[in-house]
């Protein structure tokens, strides 16, 4: 049996590398040896500091998840590598897949899903993110020539608002606290501003800060009878929401999204495998490498998680390396 190293939460907030045993490729499996992972800030960050409400741990199981929250537990789901062993037509490709950080793994070949020629392996660990985006998107159903508003400029923010400014018509601005993300804004095609200084009286308002704030600034953005599209998830935090002025006058409207399940819009056509395999075409616009703002090889990952899970303004995606990345 082969061995790979691991990446794990040991106890919230500290990460330790683990051997992890690499079983032989079975019929309709592959062995995948990694290239890139890619940090989720959001959810990763909160698994590693032990956010996760107790009621919530079996939802926010990852896919090839090992152990259990809090801790000790192998969590992440932003892995691209290059399949070593299994089908043919799988064979020496370049796949995306569901799985924690590890150097190699072995798992079924329906689990990966491959990457565009024309999409470096760097920029494929968003895929996670913009199929997240993708998601949100047929929920939301945005119409031609609405005004839309962003709140919440990290990874999923961004995303999100990158594929609303391709709508002909759509007027969007990505609101955040942070000054630089207006030139993340910038090369993403879209308009950006404070949340003190964002426009108001909006058909739509997609919200991803995961703070109460940013939630009840998307509220006040809204025109009468418009509909903030949630995608925060806030963990062990509780919200509290002013709903007594025009959240009932105005008939506004708060709407979760959430990307574990196909948004029932496309639910009946279309499958999550069909959904990642969308994103990944997305991911062939170069303009997404504005998001990758870091990379650390994986024997760093102890020492990085911390300083991401603190919140660094700076970061969007930090992308991890195993080897020479042969695109």
């Amino acid at each position: 049996m082969r061995e790979a190293r691991a990446f794990w939460v040991a106890e919230p907030g500290r990460g330790e590398v683990r051997s992890a045993a690499v079983p032989a490729v079975g019929t309709d499996e592959v062995l995948v040896r990694s290239l890139r992972s890619g940090v989720s800030r959001g959810t990763e960050s909160l698994v590693f500091r032990g956010g996760v409400p107790a009621d919530q741990r079996h939802v926010m199981r990852a896919p090839f998840q090992e152990g259990e929250l809090p801790g000790p537990v192998k969590y992440g789901y932003l892995s691209v590598g290059r399949v070593e062993e299994g089908p043919p037509h799988l064979r020496g490709r370049r796949v995306f897949c569901l799985h924690p950080h590890q150097t190699e793994y072995v798992v079924p070949a329906a689990a990966v899903t491959p990457v565009p020629d024309d999409v470096p392996s760097a920029r494929a660990v968003l895929a996670g993110t913009v199929e997240t985006a993708v998601n949100a998107l047929w929920d939301a159903a945005p119409l031609v020539g609405d005004r839309v508003a962003v709140v919440g400029a990290g990874m999923v923010g961004c995303c999100v608002a990158h594929l609303l400014g391709r709508i002909p018509g759509v007027r969007v601005v990505l609101v955040d606290t942070e000054p630089s993300r207006a030139a993340v804004a910038d090369a993403l095609g879209v308009g950006f501003a404070s949340p003190e200084d964002a426009p108001g009286d909006l058909d739509l308002v997609v919200h991803s800060s995961a703070t109460g704030a940013g939630l009840r600034r998307s509220l006040e953005l809204l025109a009468p009878e418009g509909t903030v599209l949630d995608l925060s998830w806030y963990g062990d935090t509780e919200v509290t929401l002013p709903l007594g002025g025009a959240f009932h006058s105005s008939r506004l409207a708060i709407r979760a999204s959430q990307v574990g399940a196909v948004a029932p819009a496309r639910r009946g056509r279309r499958t999550t495998a069909d959904r990642l395999a969308l994103a990944l075409e997305l991911l062939a616009d170069p303009a997404f490498d504005v998001l990758l703002t870091g990379c650390s090889p994986f024997d760093e990952l102890p020492d990085l998680m911390p300083r991401l899970a603190a919140g660094d303004p700076a970061t969007l995606c930090h992308t991890i390396t195993y080897e020479e990345d042969l695109r």
